[in-house]
């Protein structure tokens, strides 16, 4: 059996209703398990980590990048963290019996998908990098939502790998991307 995890960041740490709530849409999908859910207030940030089989894991993802766009707002938020988009980043991530370039595969199928189904778009980082340039995730979220609304469409070095050439105007840009295991403290 393949076990990929996803671990998406999504810009919203005060609702817990509203993390449930993503979560939720995450693990309805068969074959998705939860690993881990933090909240930061401070930080108004929520980190989610599922794993499972890679396909049931991207359906995961992808309903989970759905419903944070209809819940969350960047207009109305505020946190310490740096945030570009409602689902800030979503990385995937190697665990069993996948390797590294499957999951940059995984991070293009929901990239184009994400950028196509729901209008917002998508930047790849790290493994999945279409640039050198966007390797690194600070860069690429360098300016935050209210920078990139003013860069995307007019500065080319911020045209987005999928999806339009225009900040989403409530859950702004995401991006996506295919990392080995990350500790953050």
């Amino acid at each position: 059996m393949k076990l990929v995890e996803c671990v998406p960041n999504f810009s919203e740490g005060k609702r817990p209703e509203v993390v449930e709530e993503i979560v939720g849409t995450m693990t309805a999908v068969d074959g998705v398990s939860l690993l881990d859910r933090e909240m930061d207030a401070d930080h108004n940030r929520a980190v989610v980590t599922i794993i499972g089989e890679p396909e049931a894991v991207l359906e995961g993802a992808f309903r989970g990048i759905e419903k944070a766009r209809e819940l969350i707002d960047l207009t109305k938020h505020e946190g310490e963290h740096p945030r570009m988009g409602a689902t800030d980043v979503c990385p995937f991530v190697p665990v069993k019996d996948v390797t590294m370039d499957e999951c940059v595969e995984l991070a293009q199928k929901l990239g184009k998908r994400v950028g196509e189904d729901l209008e917002i778009p998508v930047f790849l980082y790290e493994e999945a990098a279409t640039r050198s340039d966007r390797k690194n995730l600070a860069k690429v979220r360098k300016g935050q939502f209210e920078g990139l609304s003013k860069e995307i469409g007019s500065n080319p070095d911020k045209e987005p790998d999928f999806g339009p050439n225009r900040i989403h105007p409530t859950a702004g840009a995401i991006a996506i991307g295919a990392r080995p295991f990350l500790v953050a403290y």
